[in-house]
């Protein structure tokens, strides 16, 4: 059974006598998926069929073709695993909230079930589904370990405020994951086999910000991922994954996004690892520093703009916005690494064409964007709008944390001040260069670019 601290109710409607309908969105997975458990769960208990639906919009939030392949391949092999469950899949296109709301009244459903999201305009639409059903919209927290309305009731201001609540909460809620049934009521109606190049057809995003090849989307590569790191990374992780140059980080912050692989998971199997000081950064930044994030955007509702920071960095900053800038660089300047800084251009091709930038440099890359642009609003809107039409992981609570704590201060403490940064930490060349050898970064990142290897 689905522990019901997961489960949230977005409207007060009773359950029907229909299918149970589970709209898929964050959590874009078969296994490890407490949305989907739920769902059947519901579905046994009325003794009716289970279908699955992802809704899927021409157009989302500054996503480009490279984010929508990824997320397209992963749903291709969903269809495949549903199938093996006796669960069909739909994927209509178009507009997500008209597409949930008629799927569930043509097929009259019994009850929708979807996926926690902190981003405020996901929850407006879920919102918008819930007021307009004749059903329950149940939402389930399936991404975080701990629910985030479980693992505090408000925003947290730092890691070290959440950190005792988590791990006094993991052990009721860091638990094995049942196995998906195979669904014993058959879907009555018509389930056509999905056109995928239909939908590949029906994108409207940017054809720019092509696919990459380095990293395979789904769950089979989500967990051969996870296997390599560690075997191959996770013991030079707490030592070497500051460094670009070192093949130290676990590459799963784009499966982690889609949800092609459950934080869970991830953590129930680094937990059966040998104690080290590898496994324990590993799983503070899975755990803590995740969960701190969706904290951060589920209770601020200004995550993505000057407001969300807290007082002390928003005083700080205004002291300091007449401040002269040396330099000023527009967004087609720094979208196209066209800037003084040949370690911040290598960052930003790096970003540009792997859809991943290292964590180390995404801090540096981001504070140098409050230094050369006119405001810190203007610095943020910058970082935000490229981080989240190139990263793979994108559009995500760690992606706007990141981008706070760089040019607002957000789960940090107050530095020195200087110029233009006011009390908000500072990072530059010079100290990149004392922390690892940057021309081989930069040196890679051009070659391997120009080779297109990448």
């Amino acid at each position: 059974m689905v522990n019901p601290k997961r489960i949230k109710q977005l409207n007060s409607k009773a359950i029907g006598k229909g299918p149970i309908i589970y709209w898929m969105g964050r959590d874009q997975r078969i296994n490890d998926n407490w949305s989907l458990l739920y769902a059947q769960e519901l579905a046994k208990t009325i003794n009716q069929p289970l279908v699955v639906v992802f809704a899927m919009p021409p157009t989302f939030e500054n996503a480009g073709l490279r984010q929508y392949e990824f997320a397209i391949s992963g749903l291709e092999e969903i269809e495949k695993g549903l199938q093996k469950k006796n669960i069909p899949f739909f994927v209509p296109l178009g507009d997500v909230a008209e597409l949930v709301i008629e799927f569930a009244k043509t097929h009259k459903a019994a009850a929708v079930v979807t996926d926690q999201n902190p981003m405020h305009y996901v929850r407006a639409t879920q919102q918008a589904v819930a007021d307009s059903l004749e059903v329950p919209l149940f939402v389930v927290d399936a991404h975080n370990i701990i629910p985030v309305w479980v693992a505090s009731d408000k925003l947290e201001f730092a890691a070290y405020t959440i950190r005792p609540k988590i791990h006094r909460l993991l052990p009721e809620f860091l638990e094995n994951f049942p196995e998906l049934q195979k669904q014993a009521m058959n879907w009555t109606g018509e389930a056509p086999a999905i056109n995928w190049q239909e939908v590949r057809a029906s994108i409207k995003a940017d054809s720019k910000v092509t696919a990459v090849d380095w990293i395979k989307p789904g769950e089979k590569a989500a967990h051969k991922m996870l296997e390599n790191f560690f075997v191959e990374r996770l013991q030079v992780y707490a030592t070497d994954r500051n460094d670009p140059n070192k093949q130290a980080q676990s590459n799963l912050s784009p499966y982690l996004h889609f949800g092609h692989i459950a934080a869970g998971r991830v953590a129930l199997e680094a937990s059966s690892l040998p104690e080290s000081e590898a496994k324990d950064s590993f799983l503070e930044e899975l755990i803590v520093r995740k969960e701190l994030a969706d904290n951060f955007c589920y209770y601020n509702p200004n995550y993505d703009n000057f407001n969300g920071f807290h007082a002390w960095a928003q005083k700080t900053l205004n002291e300091h916005r007449e401040d002269e800038r040396q330099y000023l660089y527009t967004r087609r300047e720094l979208e196209d690494a066209q800037t003084h800084d040949e370690l911040w251009n290598a960052a930003q091709l790096e970003m540009t064409t792997t859809g991943k930038m290292h964590n180390y440099m995404r801090m540096y890359w981001a504070k140098k964007i409050l230094e050369w642009t006119p405001d810190p609003e203007t610095a943020l809107s910058e970082a935000i709008y490229l981080n989240d039409k190139y990263e793979l992981d994108g559009r995500d609570p760690n992606g706007y944390v990141g981008c706070a704590w760089s040019i607002g201060g957000v789960h940090d403490r107050a530095w020195g001040e200087r110029e233009i940064f006011g009390k908000i930490r500072f990072m530059s060349y010079n100290g990149a260069k004392s922390k690892f050898k940057i021309q081989n970064y930069i040196d890679s990142i051009n070659a391997l670019s120009k080779r297109g290897l990448f």
